[in-house]
């Protein structure tokens, strides 16, 4: 082909022989337009009686004629290098594992009909390589900041850590790149945007002028370096913030709340928007030296003691104005919605003298009548878990080993998780290998999703004996399906030693035996990839 450029247009012309030539080509191809090309190419050489060589080789002069009447365009400025980062990176075997985790790359074992196969799931390792490549105070390798920012924008749930490991670079490629603009929000794990809590007229700033999530950073950092500051900041700017957005300010509150966020919280009990008002009552209640606890308590005291229950019959202003909802659910009776409430938001401590000197445990064993003892007992959980009581929480829990339906105050495994959460880890922990060994694991998932990771110990072994007894009884191991993906997460990988003897090649194809087989081997391989994980993070020495 030959072809000649007009340098006054700055475009090109040329001429073809032959089947791609237009001069020679009956089907005139040559003076089409690129958009003619395309609408040929998509309905069909025929309807112009030429051929697709015609057509490719037209589109082939188009196309030279296009790049070559394109001017160069002026450089743009030349971004500022990346901040530095101080952190080391990781040893060159983590790097290589976080480069693995990231691909997301399945095992060789893997097979399809819905079968997970022997090996591990690396996808659902990178949350763990992430938190313990934070704790040791690492930087992300330069080459895979860019796919820790696709990680991060892909999943909510692993953004903090795996921002807070890009640092200094993520953000500078986040400007560069609108599709990680998410990393330059404050609360996205971007402290770097956020001024110095020490600069008034920067604080000020944001303040008035930042996204919603940059400043609920800024309060959460405001009140981490002065917890008065944080009321203070909200003050400024409450009678004009979005009823949602002040709900949504109260409710960060709760992180370190403390007795200097009462006069803010009582005064927005006379908030215009009702569910500030109700949140700002639930936040009180759970400080039990506050002015609106002693309110509750007085009201709650006046309703139930040793003589028995009578609910208030009447939800009067005053209660309003605490959070008392007066409309109940449907289903519930409005005396039994007003009562729940007011126990519920009366301090804990406030029964034992009402009950005659007794301890949590002996309140809640005592008869109540008249039907009101699952409501009572159901308003005491609620008051254990706001207020964080661990006495009142063992007492509500009742013994592991019995019963869920005889529990002396709640059978919801949802209620126990959150009781549970009040607990100590060690004695969380006891409490559910207690539950496992009497009960089994089919009922045993939402307990031990409140447990502390890794699972060791007593509960450790009570999970592994359950998974070997379920195998012994002749079921299918993903009726466990729930319960071993968390093993594979949250069992101590010490434990993989114990399970050594459970990983057996059955007799014969197919069936449940080789089913359990195939998830003890994948269970082993991973507990054995987060010990090597862990090892390969290690600074070296």
């Amino acid at each position: 082909m030959n072809t000649t450029t007009d340098t006054t247009t700055g475009t090109t012309t040329g001429a073809a022989t032959g089947a791609t030539g237009t001069a020679t080509d009956p089907a005139g191809y040559g003076d089409a337009d690129w958009d003619e090309l395309v609408g040929a190419a998509l309905l069909g050489t025929e309807r112009r009686r030429g051929s697709p060589e015609a057509l490719l080789g037209a589109a082939a002069v188009q196309t030279l004629r296009r790049r070559a009447g394109l001017r160069p365009a002026e450089a743009g400025p030349r971004p500022e290098p990346a901040p530095l980062d101080p952190r080391p990176e990781p040893p060159e075997a983590a790097r290589r594992r976080l480069a693995q985790l990231l691909a997301g790359r399945a095992g060789a074992g893997s097979s399809g009909g819905g079968r997970r196969g022997t090996s591990p799931d690396l996808t659902e390792l990178l949350p763990q390589w992430l938190a313990a490549a934070g704790q040791h105070g690492y930087r992300a390798p330069a080459s895979l900041v860019p796919a820790l920012l696709d990680v991060a924008r892909a999943r909510s749930d692993l953004r903090p850590q795996a921002l807070a490991l890009a640092g200094t670079r993520g953000l500078w490629l986040a400007r560069l790149n609108p599709d990680w603009r998410f990393a330059l929000r404050g609360g996205s794990g971007s402290a770097g945007e956020l001024p110095d809590v020490r600069d008034a007229a920067g604080v000020e700033r944001l303040w008035q002028e930042g996204l919603f999530a940059e400043r609920v950073a800024l309060l959460g950092l405001v009140r981490a370096h002065e917890p008065a500051a944080g009321p203070r900041l909200l003050e400024t700017t409450w009678a004009t913030e979005r009823a949602e957005d002040r709900l949504m300010f109260l409710d960060s509150l709760r992180v370190g709340l403390s007795v200097g966020d009462e006069p803010f919280l009582e005064a927005a009990l006379g908030d215009r928007s009702r569910n500030v008002r109700a949140t700002a009552a639930e936040l009180l209640s759970a400080l039990p030296t506050s002015a609106l606890a002693e309110r509750m308590a007085e009201r709650a005291l006046a309703c139930v003691g040793p003589e028995g229950v009578t609910p208030p019959a009447a939800c009067d202003a005053g209660m309003l104005r605490d959070g008392v909802v007066k409309r109940p659910p449907a289903g519930r009776g409005e005396r039994a919605w007003w009562l729940g409430q007011l126990v519920e938001s009366a301090p804990l401590a406030c029964w034992r003298d009402r009950f005659g000197g007794l301890g949590p445990a002996e309140i809640v064993a005592l008869p109540v009548a008249e039907g009101w003892a699952e409501e009572l007992h159901a308003a005491w959980c609620r008051a254990a878990v706001r207020q964080g009581d661990p006495a009142w929480s063992q007492a509500l829990l009742g013994s592991a080993s019995a019963p869920p339906a005889a529990g002396p105050a709640t059978a919801s495994l949802a209620e126990r998780a959150k009781l549970l959460s009040t607990l100590g880890e060690e004695e969380r922990a006891a409490w559910v290998a207690e539950f496992i060994r009497a009960h089994g694991l089919s009922e045993a998932f939402q307990l031990l999703g409140v447990c502390v990771v890794p699972w060791a110990g007593a509960l450790g072994r009570a999970v592994i004996e359950a998974l070997d007894s379920a195998r012994e009884a002749g079921g299918y191991p993903w009726s466990f399906s729930g319960v071993m993906g968390l093993a594979e997460r949250c069992l101590d990988p010490g434990e993989a030693g114990r399970l050594d003897a459970l990983v057996v090649e059955p007799v014969e194809e197919g069936g449940a035996a080789a089913y359990w087989s195939e998830a003890f081997q994948r269970l082993v391989a991973t507990l054995r990839l987060r010990a090597a994980l862990h090892a390969e993070l290690a600074p070296p020495r």
